[in-house]
């Protein structure tokens, strides 16, 4: 994102294991932040607040899920530097903000059901098992661009793989970090008094949010990130 995973991954060409190791981890700390994975995992996490553990297992299901998919097409972007078609890319990265949408109306939907007193019981909120299915689906987008940072800076193979491993590892772990810190903070008391005035919020930020990363995949408006 803006140039930053360029910039980490320069740190360790041409360098031992141990701080190619870091950069990777590093890697994975910072691709946590993408918008569309806090997108994601914040509309996925808002239906269940006051679940600060339940927050964290959704996230780190996510990340599983994501770090799944990102190391087996990385893999062969790693060693025999064989990208994923540009047009199947183009799709996964419009799968996933059809996914983002998905998820921002679930949320609106949930939140109309609350304010209109059914309560949020009525409907489960997402499994584990869903999350990582969700996560999946996300990690697809990523991958070309996880192999072109760490092929840049890591031209020995086994380095490689090992880089790549740590990177998808460290993915999942952030997002628990991030959607555990996220479910916490509607736990709050404040924060659970003006839930049915920020929900909609969200939801809608998150549903144009979506519909825009979907057509910036295709190419129909601007995509800057």
């Amino acid at each position: 994102m803006f140039g930053l995973d360029d910039q980490i991954a320069s740190l360790g060409a041409g360098q031992a294991l141990l701080l190619v190791a870091v950069v990777a981890i590093l890697l994975g700390l910072r691709h946590a932040t993408d918008p569309d994975h806090l997108t994601a995992v914040s509309t996925l996490v808002a239906s269940d607040r006051g679940d600060t553990s339940g927050a964290g297992r959704l996230g780190l299901a996510w990340g599983l899920g994501h770090a799944t998919t990102l190391f087996a097409f990385g893999l062969p972007i790693v060693l025999y530097r064989s990208y994923l078609p540009e047009a199947v890319q183009a799709a996964a990265e419009t799968l996933i903000g059809l996914v983002i949408v998905a998820l921002a109306l679930r949320l609106l939907l949930r939140w109309r059901q609350t304010r209109r007193g059914a309560g949020p019981h009525v409907h489960a909120g997402r499994s584990p098992l869903q999350a990582y299915g969700i996560g999946l689906v996300h990690g697809i987008g990523g991958s070309a661009g996880v192999g072109v940072l760490l092929l840049a800076s890591i031209p020995d193979h086994v380095e490689g793989v090992a880089a790549l491993a740590l990177f998808a590892s460290f993915t999942a772990v952030s997002m628990s970090l991030a959607s555990t810190s996220f479910g916490w903070m509607l736990s709050r008391g404040a924060v659970q008094r003006s839930y049915l005035s920020v929900t909609p919020v969200l939801g809608a930020l998150s549903l144009a949010f979506g519909v825009w990363y979907a057509l910036g995949a295709v190419r129909a408006v601007p995509y800057v990130f």
